[in-house]
């Protein structure tokens, strides 16, 4: 199994530029079409390498904790549509996110569970082979989901958690912090394209992006997401 580095994505946006340039459009005119009513949350980069991470994998379920307004959740159904296989299980304390998703990307592939995750726990999918993160970013939360959702899912999956590097070091009394330093205690490397963090694989993606011919999505942006595997867990 290849970890998820620097390499292993630029393998990805070569491999399926294609399609990605289809979705990148669409999601451009997805985002037009509810300007003032939704602000997409992910940036260019960390947008597509989930969809390339997705495309790569072909997890049979998906779980998204955090949807806002859908734009996470669009690209996720996105991906699933192109691989022709798999359900997105979404968690959420609000449910604005019903109302944007296009219905032929959720149609059939998509489950929305709105309420606390702290009460739906049971709900996430034994099988999940894709857990994206973007909920709320304080420690606490991160302490509980570390202990309590992590070891739901099976090891080895990738795993995405947003808004970890905004700057150079994550923030104190922030998830960041709590999740890089569990990462650190069990020896997990992660990856991210993030501005601040990681300069120069930030600019080698975006200079790929420009030989691929990949067109602005929603504009370069911070990139602050994280990507690992699930470490097996007791």
């Amino acid at each position: 199994m290849k970890p998820i580095d620097l390499g292993y994505i630029r393998e990805l946006y070569r491999e399926f530029a294609g399609e990605l340039a289809a979705v990148g459009k669409a999601q451009r005119e997805f985002a037009e079409s509810l300007k003032g009513t939704m602000t997409p949350q992910l940036d260019d980069l960390e947008a597509e390498i989930t969809y390339l991470l997705l495309r790569a994998t072909r997890p049979a379920a998906v779980m998204e904790l955090g949807t806002f307004h859908g734009w996470s959740t669009s690209w996720i159904l996105s991906a699933l549509r192109d691989n022709g296989e798999g359900t997105l299980h979404s968690f959420d304390i609000i449910d604005n996110v019903v109302r944007n998703v296009p219905r032929d990307l959720a149609e059939g592939r998509w489950t929305f569970v709105k309420g606390d995750i702290k009460q739906t726990l049971d709900q996430v999918p034994a099988d999940t082979g894709y857990l994206f993160v973007d909920a709320a970013h304080n420690a606490p939360f991160a302490r509980w989901y570390l202990q309590h959702l992590f070891p739901r899912v099976p090891s080895d999956i990738p795993v995405s958690v947003h808004d970890v590097y905004h700057f150079r070091a994550t923030l104190p009394f922030h998830e960041g912090k709590v999740v890089v330093r569990w990462l650190d205690e069990r020896g997990v490397p992660f990856f991210t394209p993030s501005r601040a963090k990681a300069k120069a694989d930030y600019a080698a993606l975006n200079a790929l992006r420009d030989e691929l011919g990949l067109e602005p999505i929603r504009g370069a942006g911070n990139n602050p997401m994280i990507f690992f595997r699930m470490p097996a867990l007791p």
